[in-house]
């Protein structure tokens, strides 16, 4: 075999090709120059070994060859390593060595470094950075540092370097063996350094000058629009002008160098530097620097160029996005990454588009088919070697915007071959070994790839990437994609058309929140191989979240168009692309843009502005998840230049607070430069601007310094806050002390260096017996004030009182017309024993020291108190005095006086329960300023608990949401607003609004649809059956399921469902009632989270009674089919007292049959009876005539004809219907008829024997008759005139009645009525009387005897002649009362009496609770 080693060996600058065979063993070598250079004798059983790197596969193997046998053995790296190892471990492990140490390099603001190192050991070592001692996380901040190890190689990348990264960096490797490192110093200098700094040493030895730059006829800071072409330029004067001599102009763009380009041309005339700008894009937007490089140094000028949005072609579309770049670029695949727009139109953005287009052509071509709302995007389908570019378009509502700027054009192509073409060899040792003969890897299976892993995933797609297998061949590799659901063991191919070149690939159409597992294989022309591992389970889903709002926006004066705005950064925030400035005019609720490319710091100078108007600020910040919610609104500011005395002017800036410059600087603002990461210097700042704008100052002095308590070697001082503010909150205080001996007083010194948040302080480490004098001084964000009053000389010795002290920290909340609450903090000095309680006292503050009253008679154990019935208007002082079981110690310091008077705009708290049954606290203010917070207290202790509350304050409101409402929550819930002028307020949670707050959460959390009546049955005709209710209130999306016996029932051949969403009537019909459907019918309603339910038990005897009238009445539909009986037989006496038995008949023809019969023997037409009957309008009648005995009989009619038949029948027999009188019988009844006289009756009337007239009739009523009552009896009728006289003959079981007399057919109540209903308000009552009269009776209700209608209250209903019936929906007291139902016919009246009591029960447990 024949082996071609190309290596590279140095021998100063020559270099020499030489080839080695494995037949023969070379002792020197000969250079080109004809040097013979001497190799190093080898052990005989020494291998050569040769380190070399394959281009194809970049991987590092060693060849062995040997000289007896003739054989060439090729290891990797890993297997040489391995190799090594177990050859000879013991002697190859060494601790790490630096074979290439790190360098320190000095660089410019904004440029990157990298530091390289190389380090040998084995094991192989660890390798660790350092900053000043500090370990760097690479991976914690990957927009700063990058770490990279490759073949003992290492590397650090510091990114965009400020004065900060000025540090001295270490590099250790560590293993088993030992730790070795390596420092270097970075140096960053600062670009925006004055000149006069760089001149002084500036001499030129080569042209015996100085030279001195002076930019003058700069350029402003400038406005662009899209599309426009603007130019800036300035005139640079260089002294002395030295001949054939030019200094160097560059141009920058955020620190970052302009190179010339189709978008960017330069020009520099030898006197003015011009740069132009075609088609302004707003990646244009920045801030701009001319740097004059001499040979003495340097000067530079710099202003921001803002770039507006072009007009939009279709109103309220957004506005395009920007910076559209292309990342990971391989052969097939590509990331397209873009911020986005600060204009989102008039309808939030709902994703993107992105387009692509090869380079050389003009047809764009959509790369997704649905809008992704990630500002990142894997494009696939690329074709290997051609190059591409790519563009964005945003879409919302009302359309597409128009497309971005294109980005940069990329080449797809493996990244190795990329970097293959860029550089040359990567080590001079490093050789390159060609094999002449055909490689064996050719027509071999490929191997497994490795280390697949998710790089990215999100809702709409997931990104895998992996490392190529290491036996690929020559022909190259191509890979298919698998994936398996979560809980499954199926895999399923992705790719199934066509491999993919590229170790890179994009999954899309995944289901959001579930749960898949990938691996990849490698393919060939061989075929197919082995699987990757698996990627363990990836759930799909966005795994960067949107920003949260940044801090509250802080605006100060600048100049006459432009403001200075700070915010607070947002919290956690990841990825974070930067921050978007509005601004609004006071009054107009228009907000624009202040910049229209995202900034990432949290300062920026808004220019444009209108010279005198109120402007506000609200910043959000935008990462590729999205937009954050817009921060809290600033205070409004005045839009003119700060007004500053020189006195207040800083130095330039040091090295120690330093900025990068990238704002345009007025003198001023230069000078006010010197917001640093520090937060002494930005608080410092903060103070400067808020001073040189006039909108904030100092506060004032605090007042009423006094001693509280003193021991041997401390004293207790207390004091007032000052009544002005300044503007700002007071952020604390400082204490100052001296001693004093007789009249000679000591220098003051300071107690306390940081600053006391409390009106009070603890003097320590003082001296027994010795006077001192103490002042206080307050501090907001504007600055120190004045001191107050000394106090008077105290003497530092131990109290001996016994009371209490003075309670402290007096303050007000809640000031209202007529109330207040006044809370305080407990003395320092509790007496013998500790306070038990507290008395507050109240003054009107226009009287004197004899107007002080106290507000309670018993002592207040609480730490507050509400005081009420104030006078609205009136000024008011008060005091508190603290007690022991000793007595009352000396009242506290006054607090006010304190203007009893509602603040305009006050908001009260107010309790809410939401849709889903969460109970909350809402409070609101419209005077949030900057700093301004809600704060939460319960019976005015801070609240730090949240597991009984969940606090969110959002954009002026503040929501206290309870976790579990119960009576651990019962008390008083305050809120207040910190940094106003005491907004606060308070809500009393008691027991009975709790116990009302959870019923109310229980109807939100389960409403109940309700109905204006339980369910209904009514029988229909054919013996349908109806069931129905009807709702009172309900949506169109209701929804009914039919349920019998706990079974869903549908429509179809048995039932017949009908809901009218008009009217809220449901019903279900039934055509008839089987066995099998006894039980119980209910309608199941669901509205929303609304159900209701509603159900009627059939069961039993109810059932069966309502089977047999259903089939009753079914016979009757089929009877009436044909021929029938509308009236059945039955008798009637006429004023001749003949008994004339009729019947009426219907749907009759003219061939029906009508056979009359008496006694099973049919009438002929020439019998005699026959003359007796007779037809009229559809009534059959038969006259018997005066009745007598042989009129006895059963009589029969028959109807017949080819639809059906029908007979009625009349039984006039001792059982029948008209008999003899029944002795045996409880009751008999004799009836006069048609008379108007009066019955002068000659039996004395008793308890068994009574007579009386109804109506028109004349009636004697016998009880428990008996055999003595047998005989004849008279009536005799007299009117005064004439007399008529009835006589019934001796009355027998066998006697026929008199056709003047009348049977047991008066109308009566015969049952179904109770004497009292007792029943629960709210419920619905039902009752049914049984009726009964010949003929049909008439029907009445009524209620303390006034007859009641039928309507949605009552119900009446009079069923089949024998069932009344009456419903109460819903009862409530006033329904309680006496009830009747009245029934008549001419036979006579009667009345079923009973009473209805309606009660609640929570009245009657209240009751009982009293008793």
């Amino acid at each position: 075999m024949k082996v071609l080693i190309s290596a590279q060996v140095c021998f100063g600058t020559t270099y020499s090709d030489f080839y080695v065979f494995s037949q023969s063993l070379k002792t020197s070598v000969k250079t080109k120059k004809g040097q013979e250079v001497k190799l190093s004798p080898l052990p005989k059983r020494a291998k050569r070994t040769y380190l070399a790197m394959d281009k194809d596969k970049e991987v590092i193997v060693f060849v062995f060859i040997d000289t007896e046998f003739g054989f060439v053995l090729i290891l990797q790296m890993e297997e040489w390593m391995e190799f090594r190892k177990k050859m000879n471990p013991d002697k190859l492990t060494h601790r790490p060595e630096f074979i290439v140490k790190p360098r320190g390099q000095t660089v410019w603001e904004g440029r990157t470094v990298r530091l390289h190192c190389t380090v040998a050991g084995w094991p192989k070592p660890r390798i660790a950075w350092y900053k000043n001692n500090v370990l760097i996380d690479a991976k914690a901040h990957p927009e700063k540092y990058t770490v990279e190890s490759n073949y003992n190689m290492h590397s650090l990348e510091i990114k965009n370097c400020d004065f900060l990264d000025t540090a001295q960096y270490y590099a250790s490797a560590l293993n088993v063996k030992g730790e070795a490192s390596s420092a270097a110093t970075v140096v960053v200098k600062s670009r925006y350094i004055d000149v006069s700094f760089l001149c002084a040493d500036g001499f030129c030895p080569e042209h015996g000058v100085t030279f001195q730059t002076s930019i003058i006829d700069q350029f402003e800071v400038a406005f662009g629009r899209e599309g426009e072409t603007l130019s800036l330029g300035c005139t640079i004067i260089i002294f002395p002008t030295v001949k054939k001599y030019q200094p160097e102009v560059v141009w920058y763009r955020n620190s970052v160098p302009l190179k010339p380009s189709k978008w960017v041309h330069t020009h520099w005339s030898g006197e003015r530097a011009v740069l132009t700008l075609t088609h302004l894009n707003k990646e244009d937007e920045g801030m701009y620097t001319v740097r004059v490089n001499t040979k003495s140094g340097f000067d530079t000028y710099s202003a921001y160029v803002f770039v507006r949005d072009a007009d939009v072609e279709v109103e309220g579309v957004p506005v395009a996005p920007l910076d559209v770049r292309c990342h990971d670029v391989n052969k097939d695949y590509v990331v397209v990454t873009w911020k986005q727009p600060a204009v989102e139109g008039s309808s939030p953005i709902l994703g993107y588009y992105i387009d692509r287009c090869e380079v050389g052509a003009h047809h764009w071509t959509q790369c997704n088919d649905n809008p992704v709302k990630y500002a990142r995007f894997p494009v696939t389908g690329l074709v290997e070697g051609r190059s591409y570019v790519f563009r964005v378009r945003a879409l919302n509502k009302e359309g597409v915007s128009r497309p971005s700027r294109v980005s940069e054009a990329v080449v797809a192509m493996d990244p190795s071959d990329r970097a293959r073409l860029r550089a040359g060899p990567s080590a001079p040792w490093t050789g390159v070994i060609r094999f002449t003969e055909e490689d064996p890897t050719v027509g071999v299976v490929p191997g497994e790839p490795t280390d697949v892993i998710v790089t990215e995933a999100t809702k709409s797609y997931v990104v895998l990437a992996w490392k190529p297998p290491v036996q690929r061949g020559h022909e190259g590799v191509m890979y298919y994609i698998e994936k398996c659901v979560s809980g499954s063991d199926t895999w399923q191919r992705v790719n199934t058309g066509m491999p993919v070149k590229s170790p890179r690939f994009a999954l899309f159409d995944l289901a959001e929140g579930k749960s898949y597992s990938f691996r990849v294989r490698c393919c060939n022309s061989a075929g197919v191989g082995e699987p990757s591992e698996s990627t363990g389970e990836i759930t799909v889903g966005d795994k960067l979240d949107q920003p949260s709002a940044p801090g509250t926006p802080v605006p100060t004066r600048n100049t006459d168009t432009s403001v200075v705005v700070f915010w607070g950064a947002s919290k956690d925030a990841k990825q974070l692309v930067g921050y978007y400035i509005e601004c609004s005019v006071v009054g107009t609720d228009v907000w624009t843009p202040c910049n229209n490319k995202p900034v990432k710091q949290t300062r920026f100078v808004c220019h444009g502005l209108n010279t005198g108007l109120n402007y506000v600020f609200r910043v959000k910040a935008v990462n590729a998840a999205g937009y954050s919610q817009c921060s809290s609104t600033s205070d409004a500011v005045v839009v003119q230049a700060a007004i500053c005395d020189s006195a207040v002017f800083l130095s330039p800036p040091t090295s120690e607070y330093s900025l990068q410059g990238i704002y345009s600087y007025t003198p001023l603002e230069r000078e006010r430069e010197i917001c640093t990461s520090s937060n002494e210097a930005f608080l410092l700042h903060i103070m400067l601007m808020r001073l040189c704008s006039h909108s904030t100052a100092v506060p004032g002095e605090p007042t009423g310094v006094t001693q509280l308590e003193a021991v041997n070697d401390y004293m207790v001082m207390s004091w007032t806050p000052p009544l002005n503010n300044g503007g700002a909150e007071i952020r604390g205080y400082f204490i100052d002390y001296r001693t004093v001996k007789g009249d000679h007083f000591g220098k003051w010194h300071e107690m306390n260096e940081r600053a006391l948040t409390t009106t009070s302080y603890k003097a320590e480490n003082l001296k027994e017996n010795l006077f001192y004098q103490f002042r206080v001084r307050a501090m907001n964000m504007a600055g120190v004030s004045k001191p107050s009053v000394p106090s008077k000389a105290l003497e530092c010795k131990e109290w001996t009182i016994t009371v209490p002290g003075a309670p402290v920290g007096l303050y007000v909340l809640e000031v209202r017309d007529t109330s207040a609450v006044v809370l305080w903090e407990p003395p320092v000095f509790d007496g013998r024993s500790s306070v038990n309680g507290y008395y507050l006292d109240i003054k009107d503050a226009s009287v004197g020291e004899e107007g002080w009253k106290a507000v309670h008679e018993k002592t207040n154990k609480s730490k507050f108190m509400k005081v009420e019935n104030l006078n609205a208007g009136t000024f008011y002082v008060f005091r508190v005095r603290a007690q022991n079981i000793v007595g009352v110690g000396k009242p506290s310091a006054v607090l006010g006086p304190i203007l009893a008077q509602t603040r305009p705009g006050t908001k009260e708290i107010y309790v809410d329960v939401d849709d889903e049954g969460v109970i909350s606290m809402f409070f609101e203010c419209s005077e949030m300023k900057a700093g301004s917070e809600f704060v939460w207290y319960k019976n005015y202790q801070e609240i730090v608990d949240t597991s009984r509350l969940t606090i969110i304050n959002k954009e002026g409101k503040s929501r206290a949401i309870f976790n579990s409402p119960s009576l651990e929550d019962l008390g008083t819930f305050s809120c207040v607003v910190t940094n106003t002028d005491g907004i606060s307020s308070s809500y009393t949670l008691t027991e009975e609004g709790l116990l009302r707050l959870l019923d109310l959460s229980h109807e939100h959390k389960f409403p109940v649809i309700p109905f204006k009546g339980e369910m209904a049955m009514e029988l229909l005709e054919k013996g349908r059956v109806r069931f129905w209710t009807q709702l009172e209130k309900f949506t169109p999306a209701c929804q009914v399921e039919y349920v019998f016996n706990d079974a869903i029932i549908e429509e179809g051949k048995k039932y017949t469902m009908k809901f009218d969403k008009s009217t809220g009537i449901i019903e279900m019909f039934m055509d008839s009632l089987e066995v099998t459907d006894e039980g119980t019918f209910t309608f199941n309603l669901v509205d929303g989270k609304a159900k209701g339910t509603t159900s009627l038990v059939l069961i039993g005897e109810e059932f069966r009674e309502l089977q047999r009238k259903s089939e009753f009445e079914r016979a009757e539909w089929v009877r009436k089919q044909g021929p029938h009986f509308v009236e059945y037989l039955d008798f009637t006496v006429t004023e001749e007292c003949d008994v004339l038995l009729k019947c009426k008949i219907g749907n009759v023809k003219a061939e029906t049959e009508i056979i009359w019969s008496k006694d099973s023997i049919e009438i002929a037409e020439d019998d005699e009876d026959s003359k007796k009957i007779e037809r009229k309008d559809g009534e059959l009648t038969f006259n018997i005539g005066k009745i007598s005995k042989q009129d006895t009989g059963i009589y029969e009619v028959f109807l017949r004809d080819e639809r059906g038949k029908d007979k009625s029948s009349f039984s006039l027999t001792d059982t029948g219907k008209v008999s003899f009188v029944d002795f045996t019988s409880r009751k008999l009844e004799i009836i006069g008829v048609k008379t108007t006289f009066v019955l002068d009756a000659k039996l004395a009337a008793s308890e068994r024997v009574k007579s009386g007239v109804t109506g028109e009739q004349l009636w004697l009523k016998i009880n428990e008759p008996t055999e003595k009552d047998k005989g004849k009896y008279t009536m005799d009728i007299f009117d005064g005139k004439d007399g008529v006289k009835r006589v019934r003959d001796k009355i027998t079981p066998t006697a026929l009645a008199h056709p003047c007399v009348s049977y047991l057919d008066r109308a009566r109540v015969v049952g179904g009525l109770p004497d009292v209903v007792a029943i629960q308000e709210g419920k619905s009552l039902n009752l049914t009387g049984n009726v009964w009269g010949e003929p049909l009776p008439e029907v009445c209700w009524v209620k303390n005897e006034k007859e009641l209608t039928s309507d949605d209250h009552y119900k009446l209903k009079f069923e089949h002649g024998k069932f009344a019936s009456i419903t109460i929906a819903t009862v409530t007291t006033a329904d309680s009362g006496k009830y009747a139902l009245v029934v008549k016919n001419k036979y006579g009246t009667e009345a079923g009496e009973f009473t209805v009591s309606v009660y609640n029960p929570e009245e009657e447990e209240g009751k009982e609770k009293k008793d």
